[in-house]
């Protein structure tokens, strides 16, 4: 027999062949790959889904008329125009070569070479603000802002941002880059209601844009990094600055050597003034308070406001005056005047000697120490604590935790009244007079009388030692004028567009109590002796029933009068822009000077009311004679 056949062995399953796990940097790229195609899948579709949304761009040659701005005194007199000037669209032709140069040294380097995006520029703003711990420098091109400014929101979002980009990226493909350069020089904003650099010409130098020198042609470029901040009629001494440092980069680009840099930085940019009668600072304070009552303008508007034109040449002869004859002498460089009536109408606003050489509005700008001029509210404070004109007190040295006040001219008097320590301005008796009352409320009285500045209690409070602006300083004492009722200080009375349509129309407000009477009464005859026997005297007027007083800073820094009668209130500064110390001047020198060259030419308005509580037999001259009208014999 055969052997059977041997069994062949049952077959093993066949094994899967094992995967080795991926590395950890494999991974990484594997997953990195898949997200980075998910997110461009992503981002894809968000950028079409934006670009669905992307403004009309058949009008970008359109330039809507610049909204002209016309601004009346109270007697309907045009007193100047801001706005429009021109409204005619300029090519690249147009404009003067070093403007061109300024733009791109200062705001885009490499306009000539990107394609709307500038990954260099980013690159380099991002190290600039990774530096300086802060956003100090922005990484967009011409063409980017170009497409902000014309057809976006200035709304912070993602959305815009990619809607910018996209826009850039359209005007590059479109339109050349001289063309582009010329869109954005129609179009962006520079300040002063000033839309496109050839209104900004001719709102700050009144003149076209193609007779620029280069220094001017540095100041416009360097607004567009913050028109409204660096506007040389906002802030000139930034403006300046801006424009030096606009030169330096066109230096460092190569459009100028190091000799042309050094004479233009060097030279002086002189503002042309362009309102008339006078009225340059305070026609820039209506425009800059516009917006609070309408909004940015987009058509014509015609502002009524309270000023008065004789008044306002009044107050500027008024300094120029007093400064030309005594200003050298007296090393007081500057001065600045407010006139209002009771209620807080404006109806003058001198911000400086010169407009055209210096835009800084030192009445509402410059907050200076108003010093003795501060009294008046301490007293009011006392008055409503139970003080008499007549309580005495003891002018002598004194020191309150280590600090000691002095008189102005070093003496004490020993016993005096109260109304004689303020008509003379005793520095000793005016702090007891806050230490008796309370610093609290003598704090609380400024802040009822509309002063806003940062307020200490300590012990200087009395003597003024904090920092005031003269339109609040004024409006304070406007509350003496009328009574006690609160002050609004205003300028703007309607605004009415060329419809015809009253856009605002301001309504006389029911009057707010908020000091009594009496004790405004009382205050006021005390601020009359300033004017007879105190250190007011220089300020007085014939036949004109005034009342005031005096403040004079540390170093004669700062020298104030503030002065009224029921009809109206002038405020007045004397001083240096650098704060030098001038020579000896007082509240009672220059600036009660001053007050009486513009009260002089308006006696008779001055003199048409009755100051609030003086209606007392006027028999008896001096404080002795205010005395005995008090309290008798």
């Amino acid at each position: 027999m055969r052997d059977p056949a041997p069994k062949k062995p049952p077959k093993k399953p066949a094994q899967k062949p094992v995967r080795k796990p991926l590395s950890g940097l494999r991974r990484l790229a594997y997953w990195g790959l898949v997200l980075a195609l998910w997110g461009g899948m992503g981002l894809g579709v968000l950028v079409f889904y934006y670009a669905l949304d992307l403004p009309d761009t058949d009008d970008l040659w359109k330039l809507g008329s610049q909204s002209e701005l016309s601004i009346y005194a109270r007697d309907e007199g045009l007193v100047a125009r801001r706005g429009r000037r021109g409204g005619q669209t300029m090519r690249y032709e147009d404009f003067p070569p070093h403007l061109v140069e300024a733009v791109i040294a200062i705001e885009d380097r490499r306009f000539f070479s990107h394609f709307g995006l500038d990954p260099r520029g980013l690159v380099r703003a991002f190290m600039v603000n990774l530096r300086a711990g802060g956003l100090v420098q922005g990484g967009s091109t011409l063409t980017q802002q170009l497409a902000k400014n014309v057809f976006l929101t200035p709304e912070r979002s993602f959305k815009r941002k990619v809607q910018e980009l996209l826009l850039a990226f359209w005007l590059e493909a479109h339109f050349s880059k001289q063309d582009i350069m010329a869109l954005y020089l129609n179009r962006v904003y520079f300040g002063s209601g000033a839309y496109g650099v050839q209104a900004a010409a001719e709102t700050y130098f009144n003149r076209p844009v193609q007779n620029l020198t280069k220094a001017e042609a540095a100041m416009l470029a360097g607004l567009l990094k913050a028109p409204s901040r660096y506007a040389p009629t906002r802030d000139p001494v930034a403006a300046a600055k801006r424009a030096r440092t606009v030169i330096s980069a066109m230096q460092a680009a190569g459009y100028l050597s190091a000799e042309e840099a050094v004479a233009l930085g060097a030279q002086e940019i002189v503002i042309t003034n362009r309102s008339t009668d006078g009225a340059h600072y305070a026609v820039d304070w209506t425009l800059d308070q516009l917006p609070d009552f309408v909004g940015r303008p987009r058509a014509d508007l015609d502002i009524m406001t309270t000023l008065d034109r004789p008044m306002q040449l009044a107050a500027d002869r008024a300094i120029t005056r007093v400064l030309q004859a005594q200003g050298t002498a007296r090393k007081a460089g500057q001065a600045a005047m407010v006139v209002m009536t009771p209620d807080g109408a404006i109806r003058a606003m001198v911000g400086g000697r010169a407009y055209g050489r210096s835009q800084f509005n030192r009445a509402v700008q410059a907050r200076r120490q108003p010093g003795s001029a501060f009294k008046p509210v301490v007293y009011l404070a006392a008055m409503e604590d139970g003080l008499k004109a007549g309580d005495a007190f003891d002018d002598a040295p004194l020191s309150i935790d280590g600090w000691s006040p002095k008189n102005y001219d070093g003496t004490y008097a020993g016993q005096v009244t109260a109304g004689e320590a303020l008509a003379r301005s005793v520095n000793t008796v005016a702090v007891q007079v806050s230490e008796q009352t309370g610093r609290d409320k003598v704090i609380d009285m400024a802040r009822r009388l509309g002063l806003s500045g940062r307020l200490r209690a300590h012990p200087s409070l009395a003597l003024g030692a904090f920092e005031v602006n003269l339109l609040q300083l004024t409006a304070a004492y406007a509350h003496f004028a009328n009574g006690g009722n609160r002050v609004v200080p205003h300028i703007i009375h309607a605004v009415i567009s060329a419809s015809g349509q009253v856009l605002y129309d301001r309504l006389a407000p029911t009057p707010l109590p908020v000091v009594a009477p009496q004790h405004v009464g009382a205050l006021n005859e005390m601020l009359r002796a300033v004017m007879t026997t105190g250190t007011g005297r220089a300020a007085r007027v014939d036949g004109v029933e005034l009342a005031g007083k005096t403040g004079t800073s540390q170093n004669w820094r700062d020298a104030w009068f503030i002065g009224y009668s029921g009809a109206l209130v002038v405020g007045v500064w004397v001083g240096n822009d650098d704060g030098a110390p001038m020579n000896r001047v007082t509240g009672g020198g220059l600036p009660a000077q001053i007050f009486a060259e513009f009260m002089r030419e308006h006696k008779q308005l001055a003199a048409s009311v009755a100051l609030p509580g003086t209606d007392l037999p006027r028999q008896g001259g001096g404080l002795g004679g205010l005395l005995r009208r008090l309290f008798g014999n």
